[in-house]
Protein backbone atom coordinates (compact mmCIF):
# COMPACT_ATOMS: atom_id res chain seq x y z
CA UNK A 1 0.00 0.00 0.00
CA UNK A 2 1.43 3.38 -0.99
CA UNK A 3 2.08 5.71 1.92
CA UNK A 4 0.63 9.23 1.76
CA UNK A 5 2.98 12.18 1.46
CA UNK A 6 4.42 13.47 4.73
CA UNK A 7 1.94 15.85 6.36
CA UNK A 8 2.74 19.49 5.66
CA UNK A 9 5.28 18.95 2.91
CA UNK A 10 2.86 18.04 0.11
CA UNK A 11 0.92 21.23 0.77
CA UNK A 12 4.07 23.30 0.21
CA UNK A 13 5.43 21.42 -2.79
CA UNK A 14 3.85 23.85 -5.27
CA UNK A 15 5.21 26.82 -3.33
CA UNK A 16 8.70 25.33 -3.22
CA UNK A 17 8.55 24.56 -6.93
CA UNK A 18 7.58 28.16 -7.67
CA UNK A 19 10.29 29.58 -5.41
CA UNK A 20 12.99 27.28 -6.80
CA UNK A 21 11.87 27.74 -10.39
CA UNK A 22 11.85 23.95 -10.86
CA UNK A 23 10.66 20.72 -9.24
CA UNK A 24 12.73 20.21 -6.06
CA UNK A 25 15.60 17.85 -6.90
CA UNK A 26 17.35 15.63 -4.36
CA UNK A 27 20.53 13.61 -4.93
CA UNK A 28 20.87 10.52 -2.71
CA UNK A 29 24.49 9.37 -2.22
CA UNK A 30 25.06 6.04 -0.48
CA UNK A 31 27.28 3.05 -1.28
CA UNK A 32 24.48 0.69 -0.23
CA UNK A 33 21.95 0.12 -3.00
CA UNK A 34 19.09 -0.77 -0.63
CA UNK A 35 19.44 2.54 1.19
CA UNK A 36 19.49 4.47 -2.09
CA UNK A 37 16.37 2.67 -3.31
CA UNK A 38 14.46 3.19 -0.03
CA UNK A 39 15.29 6.90 0.17
CA UNK A 40 14.49 7.36 -3.51
CA UNK A 41 10.98 5.98 -2.99
CA UNK A 42 10.42 8.24 0.03
CA UNK A 43 11.39 11.39 -1.87
CA UNK A 44 9.49 10.42 -5.02
CA UNK A 45 6.31 10.04 -2.93
CA UNK A 46 6.86 13.64 -1.77
CA UNK A 47 6.89 14.79 -5.40
CA UNK A 48 10.64 15.44 -5.60
CA UNK A 49 12.86 14.69 -8.58
CA UNK A 50 15.27 12.02 -7.33
CA UNK A 51 18.80 11.34 -8.53
CA UNK A 52 21.19 8.80 -7.01
CA UNK A 53 24.89 7.96 -6.86
CA UNK A 54 26.80 5.06 -5.26
CA UNK A 55 29.69 7.21 -4.10
CA UNK A 56 31.32 10.63 -4.00
CA UNK A 57 32.86 10.55 -7.47
CA UNK A 58 29.61 9.47 -9.09
CA UNK A 59 27.81 12.22 -7.16
CA UNK A 60 30.16 14.86 -8.57
CA UNK A 61 29.43 13.59 -12.08
CA UNK A 62 25.68 13.91 -11.40
CA UNK A 63 25.83 17.53 -10.15
CA UNK A 64 27.92 18.50 -13.17
CA UNK A 65 25.11 17.34 -15.46
CA UNK A 66 21.97 18.10 -13.44
CA UNK A 67 20.64 20.90 -11.28
CA UNK A 68 20.54 19.60 -7.71
CA UNK A 69 18.98 21.51 -4.82
CA UNK A 70 19.78 19.14 -1.94
CA UNK A 71 22.37 16.37 -1.60
CA UNK A 72 21.56 13.68 0.98
CA UNK A 73 24.78 11.78 1.54
CA UNK A 74 26.08 9.08 3.84
CA UNK A 75 29.03 10.15 5.96
CA UNK A 76 31.05 6.91 5.93
CA UNK A 77 31.71 5.69 2.36
CA UNK A 78 34.72 4.03 0.71
CA UNK A 79 37.05 6.01 -1.58
CA UNK A 80 35.46 9.39 -0.71
CA UNK A 81 33.78 10.17 2.58
CA UNK A 82 30.73 12.37 2.93
CA UNK A 83 32.90 15.10 4.43
CA UNK A 84 35.28 14.98 1.46
CA UNK A 85 32.32 15.02 -0.94
CA UNK A 86 30.89 18.08 0.80
CA UNK A 87 34.18 19.96 0.38
CA UNK A 88 34.26 19.05 -3.32
CA UNK A 89 30.64 20.13 -3.79
CA UNK A 90 31.54 23.57 -2.41
CA UNK A 91 33.43 24.09 -5.67
CA UNK A 92 31.36 22.05 -8.16
CA UNK A 93 27.84 22.92 -6.86
CA UNK A 94 28.20 25.63 -4.20
CA UNK A 95 24.45 26.37 -4.10
CA UNK A 96 23.44 22.81 -3.18
CA UNK A 97 22.45 22.21 0.44
CA UNK A 98 23.95 19.15 2.17
CA UNK A 99 22.13 16.81 4.55
CA UNK A 100 24.48 14.26 6.15
CA UNK A 101 23.37 10.74 7.19
CA UNK A 102 25.35 9.38 10.14
CA UNK A 103 25.45 6.11 12.05
CA UNK A 104 25.71 5.89 15.83
CA UNK A 105 29.13 6.92 17.08
CA UNK A 106 29.90 9.42 14.30
CA UNK A 107 28.01 12.42 15.70
CA UNK A 108 31.21 14.36 16.38
CA UNK A 109 32.17 14.00 12.72
CA UNK A 110 28.68 15.10 11.69
CA UNK A 111 29.02 18.23 13.84
CA UNK A 112 32.34 18.90 12.13
CA UNK A 113 30.55 18.60 8.78
CA UNK A 114 27.95 21.15 9.82
CA UNK A 115 30.67 23.54 10.90
CA UNK A 116 32.18 23.11 7.44
CA UNK A 117 28.87 24.02 5.77
CA UNK A 118 26.45 21.09 5.87
CA UNK A 119 22.85 22.16 6.50
CA UNK A 120 21.79 19.28 8.77
CA UNK A 121 22.48 15.71 9.78
CA UNK A 122 20.16 12.79 10.58
CA UNK A 123 21.01 9.63 12.45
CA UNK A 124 20.66 6.09 11.17
CA UNK A 125 18.48 4.09 11.25
CA UNK A 126 16.55 6.78 9.41
CA UNK A 127 13.02 7.77 10.29
CA UNK A 128 10.92 8.78 7.30
CA UNK A 129 9.40 11.88 8.92
CA UNK A 130 12.80 13.13 10.15
CA UNK A 131 14.61 12.80 6.81
CA UNK A 132 11.75 14.37 4.85
CA UNK A 133 11.48 17.27 7.31
CA UNK A 134 15.23 17.88 7.10
CA UNK A 135 15.19 17.91 3.30
CA UNK A 136 12.17 20.21 3.26
CA UNK A 137 13.96 22.74 5.45
CA UNK A 138 17.08 22.45 3.29
CA UNK A 139 14.99 23.18 0.20
CA UNK A 140 13.46 26.21 1.89
CA UNK A 141 16.94 27.46 2.76
CA UNK A 142 18.09 26.94 -0.83
CA UNK A 143 15.10 28.97 -2.09
CA UNK A 144 15.71 31.73 0.47
CA UNK A 145 19.39 32.05 -0.42
CA UNK A 146 18.56 32.18 -4.14
CA UNK A 147 15.86 34.81 -3.56
CA UNK A 148 18.27 36.92 -1.49
CA UNK A 149 20.86 36.78 -4.28
CA UNK A 150 18.23 37.84 -6.81
CA UNK A 151 17.05 40.67 -4.57
CA UNK A 152 20.59 41.93 -4.01
CA UNK A 153 21.22 41.86 -7.76
CA UNK A 154 18.02 43.79 -8.41
CA UNK A 155 18.87 46.34 -5.71
CA UNK A 156 22.36 46.73 -7.12
CA UNK A 157 20.92 47.28 -10.59
CA UNK A 158 18.45 49.81 -9.22
CA UNK A 159 21.17 51.71 -7.39
CA UNK A 160 23.36 51.81 -10.47
CA UNK A 161 20.54 52.75 -12.84
CA UNK A 162 21.84 55.72 -14.79
CA UNK A 163 20.23 59.08 -15.35
CA UNK A 164 20.15 59.18 -19.14
CA UNK A 165 20.13 62.44 -21.03
CA UNK A 166 22.08 65.58 -21.86
CA UNK A 167 19.34 68.16 -22.49
CA UNK A 168 19.75 71.65 -20.98
CA UNK A 169 16.78 71.07 -18.64
CA UNK A 170 18.27 67.86 -17.26
CA UNK A 171 21.78 69.31 -17.04
CA UNK A 172 20.42 72.26 -15.08
CA UNK A 173 18.71 69.94 -12.57
CA UNK A 174 21.83 67.78 -12.22
CA UNK A 175 24.10 70.78 -11.68
CA UNK A 176 21.96 71.86 -8.72
CA UNK A 177 21.93 68.27 -7.42
CA UNK A 178 25.73 67.93 -7.60
CA UNK A 179 26.19 71.24 -5.79
CA UNK A 180 23.72 70.27 -3.08
CA UNK A 181 24.91 66.66 -2.62
CA UNK A 182 27.92 67.19 -0.29
CA UNK A 183 25.96 69.51 2.00
CA UNK A 184 23.61 68.60 4.84
CA UNK A 185 20.80 70.78 3.47
CA UNK A 186 17.35 69.27 2.93
CA UNK A 187 16.40 68.90 -0.72
CA UNK A 188 12.92 69.09 -2.24
CA UNK A 189 12.60 67.40 -5.63
CA UNK A 190 9.63 68.69 -7.62
CA UNK A 191 8.17 67.25 -10.78
CA UNK A 192 5.42 65.28 -12.44
CA UNK A 193 4.95 61.55 -11.97
CA UNK A 194 7.34 59.45 -14.00
CA UNK A 195 10.12 62.04 -14.32
CA UNK A 196 12.64 60.12 -12.23
CA UNK A 197 12.52 61.98 -8.93
CA UNK A 198 13.77 58.94 -6.99
CA UNK A 199 16.65 58.50 -9.44
CA UNK A 200 17.63 62.09 -8.79
CA UNK A 201 17.38 61.52 -5.03
CA UNK A 202 19.56 58.40 -5.28
CA UNK A 203 22.12 60.35 -7.31
CA UNK A 204 22.26 63.01 -4.59
CA UNK A 205 22.82 60.30 -1.97
CA UNK A 206 25.55 58.59 -3.99
CA UNK A 207 27.37 61.91 -4.45
CA UNK A 208 26.92 62.94 -0.82
CA UNK A 209 29.67 60.79 0.63
CA UNK A 210 27.35 59.61 3.40
CA UNK A 211 28.16 56.07 4.56
CA UNK A 212 24.63 55.08 5.62
CA UNK A 213 21.88 53.57 3.52
CA UNK A 214 19.49 55.20 1.07
CA UNK A 215 16.04 54.49 2.53
CA UNK A 216 13.07 55.26 0.28
CA UNK A 217 9.49 55.60 1.53
CA UNK A 218 6.51 56.15 -0.76
CA UNK A 219 4.09 57.89 1.58
CA UNK A 220 1.22 57.60 -0.90
CA UNK A 221 1.49 53.80 -0.76
CA UNK A 222 1.18 53.59 3.03
CA UNK A 223 -2.14 53.67 4.89
CA UNK A 224 -2.33 56.78 7.07
CA UNK A 225 -2.71 54.66 10.21
CA UNK A 226 0.74 53.05 9.89
CA UNK A 227 2.83 55.94 8.53
CA UNK A 228 3.92 57.12 11.99
CA UNK A 229 5.07 53.66 13.02
CA UNK A 230 6.86 53.14 9.72
CA UNK A 231 8.81 56.38 10.02
CA UNK A 232 9.57 56.50 13.75
CA UNK A 233 9.41 52.84 14.73
CA UNK A 234 7.77 51.42 17.84
CA UNK A 235 8.43 49.45 21.00
CA UNK A 236 6.84 46.14 21.90
CA UNK A 237 3.33 46.71 23.27
CA UNK A 238 3.12 50.31 22.00
CA UNK A 239 -0.23 49.44 20.41
CA UNK A 240 -2.41 46.44 19.66
CA UNK A 241 -0.47 44.18 17.31
CA UNK A 242 2.98 45.50 18.29
CA UNK A 243 4.25 42.07 19.36
CA UNK A 244 7.91 43.04 19.02
CA UNK A 245 10.11 46.11 18.81
CA UNK A 246 10.71 47.55 15.34
CA UNK A 247 13.04 50.23 14.01
CA UNK A 248 11.51 52.89 11.79
CA UNK A 249 12.81 54.22 8.51
CA UNK A 250 14.54 57.12 10.29
CA UNK A 251 16.64 54.65 12.27
CA UNK A 252 17.35 52.62 9.13
CA UNK A 253 18.64 55.79 7.42
CA UNK A 254 21.14 56.50 10.22
CA UNK A 255 24.18 58.14 8.64
CA UNK A 256 22.53 57.99 5.22
CA UNK A 257 19.63 59.51 3.29
CA UNK A 258 15.90 59.29 3.95
CA UNK A 259 13.86 59.79 0.79
CA UNK A 260 10.21 60.66 1.39
CA UNK A 261 8.33 60.41 -1.88
CA UNK A 262 4.90 62.05 -2.24
CA UNK A 263 5.54 64.23 0.82
CA UNK A 264 2.32 66.11 0.07
CA UNK A 265 0.38 63.02 1.25
CA UNK A 266 1.77 63.22 4.78
CA UNK A 267 -0.95 63.51 7.42
CA UNK A 268 -0.98 66.74 9.50
CA UNK A 269 -0.33 64.82 12.75
CA UNK A 270 2.83 63.27 11.29
CA UNK A 271 3.89 66.58 9.73
CA UNK A 272 4.25 67.98 13.26
CA UNK A 273 6.51 65.11 14.33
CA UNK A 274 8.63 65.29 11.18
CA UNK A 275 9.07 69.02 11.74
CA UNK A 276 10.41 68.33 15.23
CA UNK A 277 12.93 65.86 13.82
CA UNK A 278 14.18 68.45 11.33
CA UNK A 279 14.32 71.21 13.95
CA UNK A 280 15.66 69.34 16.97
CA UNK A 281 17.45 66.38 15.39
CA UNK A 282 15.61 63.89 17.58
CA UNK A 283 12.45 61.76 17.58
CA UNK A 284 10.45 59.36 19.71
CA UNK A 285 9.49 55.84 18.57
CA UNK A 286 5.92 54.95 19.52
CA UNK A 287 6.03 53.89 23.16
CA UNK A 288 9.76 54.61 23.37
CA UNK A 289 12.25 57.18 24.57
CA UNK A 290 13.74 60.11 22.68
CA UNK A 291 16.50 59.21 20.23
CA UNK A 292 18.95 61.27 18.22
CA UNK A 293 18.46 61.38 14.46
CA UNK A 294 21.30 61.55 11.93
CA UNK A 295 20.10 61.46 8.34
CA UNK A 296 19.91 63.66 5.27
CA UNK A 297 16.35 64.30 4.07
CA UNK A 298 15.36 64.39 0.41
CA UNK A 299 11.62 64.81 -0.17
CA UNK A 300 9.70 64.71 -3.45
CA UNK A 301 6.25 65.61 -4.66
CA UNK A 302 4.24 66.07 -7.82
CA UNK A 303 1.92 68.48 -6.04
CA UNK A 304 2.11 72.23 -5.51
CA UNK A 305 3.07 72.38 -1.83
CA UNK A 306 2.63 76.15 -1.72
CA UNK A 307 -0.96 75.68 -2.83
CA UNK A 308 -1.44 73.02 -0.15
CA UNK A 309 -0.04 75.48 2.40
CA UNK A 310 -2.51 78.13 1.22
CA UNK A 311 -5.33 75.60 1.60
CA UNK A 312 -4.23 74.71 5.12
CA UNK A 313 -3.38 71.11 4.17
CA UNK A 314 0.39 71.38 4.63
CA UNK A 315 2.29 73.14 7.39
CA UNK A 316 4.04 76.30 6.23
CA UNK A 317 6.94 75.85 8.68
CA UNK A 318 7.52 72.29 7.45
CA UNK A 319 7.42 73.48 3.84
CA UNK A 320 10.22 75.97 4.50
CA UNK A 321 12.24 73.30 6.29
CA UNK A 322 11.92 71.01 3.27
CA UNK A 323 12.37 73.67 0.63
CA UNK A 324 15.98 74.62 1.46
CA UNK A 325 17.13 73.51 -2.00
CA UNK A 326 14.47 72.90 -4.65
CA UNK A 327 15.19 70.94 -7.81
CA UNK A 328 12.67 70.39 -10.59
CA UNK A 329 12.96 67.03 -12.31
CA UNK A 330 12.01 68.08 -15.85
CA UNK A 331 9.18 66.36 -17.75
CA UNK A 332 10.06 64.50 -20.92
CA UNK A 333 8.34 67.08 -23.13
CA UNK A 334 11.02 69.52 -21.93
CA UNK A 335 13.75 67.00 -22.82
CA UNK A 336 12.90 66.29 -26.45
CA UNK A 337 16.55 65.80 -27.34
CA UNK A 338 16.91 63.08 -24.69
CA UNK A 339 14.25 60.81 -26.19
CA UNK A 340 16.63 59.04 -28.66
CA UNK A 341 19.13 58.43 -25.83
CA UNK A 342 16.41 57.02 -23.58
CA UNK A 343 15.03 54.84 -26.38
CA UNK A 344 18.50 53.42 -27.01
CA UNK A 345 18.99 52.79 -23.28
CA UNK A 346 15.66 51.03 -22.76
CA UNK A 347 16.08 48.93 -25.90
CA UNK A 348 19.40 47.72 -24.54
CA UNK A 349 17.91 46.93 -21.11
CA UNK A 350 14.80 45.08 -22.27
CA UNK A 351 16.35 43.20 -25.17
CA UNK A 352 18.91 41.74 -22.75
CA UNK A 353 16.25 41.11 -20.10
CA UNK A 354 14.04 39.21 -22.56
CA UNK A 355 16.88 37.37 -24.30
CA UNK A 356 16.19 39.01 -27.66
CA UNK A 357 18.59 40.32 -30.31
CA UNK A 358 19.31 44.03 -29.98
CA UNK A 359 16.56 46.01 -31.74
CA UNK A 360 17.17 49.28 -33.54
CA UNK A 361 14.45 51.90 -34.10
CA UNK A 362 13.45 52.87 -37.63
CA UNK A 363 13.58 56.54 -38.57
CA UNK A 364 9.78 56.67 -38.71
CA UNK A 365 9.39 55.08 -35.26
CA UNK A 366 11.92 57.46 -33.75
CA UNK A 367 10.15 60.46 -35.26
CA UNK A 368 6.89 59.38 -33.59
CA UNK A 369 8.66 58.82 -30.28
CA UNK A 370 10.42 62.20 -30.34
CA UNK A 371 7.32 64.16 -31.28
CA UNK A 372 4.90 62.53 -28.82
CA UNK A 373 4.04 64.63 -25.74
CA UNK A 374 4.66 61.87 -23.12
CA UNK A 375 2.17 62.82 -20.38
CA UNK A 376 3.48 59.84 -18.40
CA UNK A 377 7.06 61.03 -18.90
CA UNK A 378 10.06 58.67 -18.80
CA UNK A 379 8.05 55.93 -17.09
CA UNK A 380 5.58 55.93 -19.98
CA UNK A 381 8.40 55.80 -22.54
CA UNK A 382 10.00 52.89 -20.70
CA UNK A 383 6.73 50.94 -20.72
CA UNK A 384 6.26 51.60 -24.45
CA UNK A 385 9.75 50.33 -25.26
CA UNK A 386 9.35 47.23 -23.09
CA UNK A 387 6.06 46.46 -24.84
CA UNK A 388 7.67 46.90 -28.26
CA UNK A 389 10.54 44.57 -27.34
CA UNK A 390 8.24 41.85 -25.99
CA UNK A 391 5.81 41.97 -28.93
CA UNK A 392 8.28 42.85 -31.69
CA UNK A 393 9.06 40.16 -34.28
CA UNK A 394 12.17 41.56 -35.92
CA UNK A 395 15.41 43.32 -35.07
CA UNK A 396 13.90 46.64 -36.08
CA UNK A 397 11.52 48.64 -33.93
CA UNK A 398 9.01 50.01 -36.39
CA UNK A 399 6.07 52.38 -36.12
CA UNK A 400 3.81 49.30 -36.17
CA UNK A 401 5.35 48.22 -32.85
CA UNK A 402 4.17 51.43 -31.16
CA UNK A 403 0.73 51.99 -29.59
CA UNK A 404 -1.76 53.75 -31.92
CA UNK A 405 -2.12 56.80 -29.67
CA UNK A 406 1.58 57.56 -30.22
CA UNK A 407 1.65 57.10 -33.99
CA UNK A 408 -1.58 59.08 -34.44
CA UNK A 409 -0.52 62.02 -32.26
CA UNK A 410 -0.10 65.35 -34.00
CA UNK A 411 3.39 66.74 -34.33
CA UNK A 412 4.06 68.98 -31.38
CA UNK A 413 6.25 72.01 -30.88
CA UNK A 414 5.86 75.73 -30.50
CA UNK A 415 7.60 78.21 -32.77
CA UNK A 416 7.72 81.93 -32.13
CA UNK A 417 8.38 84.52 -34.81
CA UNK A 418 9.13 88.21 -34.41
CA UNK A 419 9.23 91.11 -36.81
CA UNK A 420 12.52 92.93 -37.18
CA UNK A 421 12.48 95.84 -34.80
CA UNK A 422 10.42 94.11 -32.08
CA UNK A 423 11.64 95.45 -28.72
CA UNK A 424 13.78 92.98 -26.77
CA UNK A 425 11.61 93.44 -23.72
CA UNK A 426 8.55 92.27 -25.70
CA UNK A 427 10.46 89.31 -27.16
CA UNK A 428 11.61 88.31 -23.70
CA UNK A 429 8.10 88.52 -22.31
CA UNK A 430 6.61 86.40 -25.10
CA UNK A 431 9.33 83.75 -24.76
CA UNK A 432 8.77 83.53 -21.01
CA UNK A 433 5.01 83.29 -21.51
CA UNK A 434 5.33 80.53 -24.14
CA UNK A 435 7.79 78.62 -21.98
CA UNK A 436 5.44 78.80 -18.99
CA UNK A 437 2.64 77.43 -21.18
CA UNK A 438 5.00 74.63 -22.23
CA UNK A 439 5.84 73.80 -18.58
CA UNK A 440 2.20 74.14 -17.52
CA UNK A 441 2.99 77.06 -15.24
CA UNK A 442 6.02 75.50 -13.54
CA UNK A 443 8.22 78.57 -12.99
CA UNK A 444 11.19 76.62 -11.62
CA UNK A 445 11.28 74.42 -14.70
CA UNK A 446 10.74 77.37 -17.05
CA UNK A 447 13.72 79.07 -15.44
CA UNK A 448 15.84 75.94 -15.96
CA UNK A 449 14.84 75.75 -19.63
CA UNK A 450 15.60 79.42 -20.25
CA UNK A 451 18.82 79.47 -18.25
CA UNK A 452 17.64 82.26 -15.96
CA UNK A 453 16.67 82.44 -12.30
CA UNK A 454 13.14 81.79 -11.13
CA UNK A 455 13.32 85.20 -9.47
CA UNK A 456 13.66 86.79 -12.91
CA UNK A 457 10.49 85.07 -14.10
CA UNK A 458 8.56 86.17 -11.02
CA UNK A 459 9.79 89.75 -11.54
CA UNK A 460 8.79 89.79 -15.20
CA UNK A 461 5.32 88.41 -14.43
CA UNK A 462 4.86 90.94 -11.63
CA UNK A 463 5.92 93.70 -14.03
CA UNK A 464 3.30 92.63 -16.58
CA UNK A 465 0.59 92.63 -13.92
CA UNK A 466 1.55 96.05 -12.53
CA UNK A 467 -0.79 98.96 -13.44
CA UNK A 468 0.42 101.26 -16.21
Amino acid sequence: MTQPPTEGLSATLAVLTARLGATPSVLVVDDEAENRLALGKIFEREGFRVLSADGGRAALDVVRQHRVHVVVTDLMMPQMSGLELMKALATVAPDAEIVMMTAYGTIETAVEAMRAGAYDFVEKPLKRVAIVKSVQKALERHALVAENKTLKAELSQLKSRPIVGSSPALRSALEIAWQAAPSTANVLVLGESGTGKELLARAIHEQSGRSGAFVAVNLAALPETIVEGELFGFEKGAFTGAVSRRDGRIAQAEGGTLFLDEIGELAPSVQVKLLRVLQEGEYEPLGGKTKKADFRLVAATNKDLQQLVAEGRFREDLFYRLNVIAITSPPLRARQGDVPLLVDHFLDVYCRKNGKPRMEPSAEAMEHLVNYGWPGNVRELENVIERAVVLGRSKELTAADLPPHITSAERRGTELSFSIGTPLEEIEGRVIKATLEHTRGDKQLAAQLLGISARTIYRKIAGEDAPG
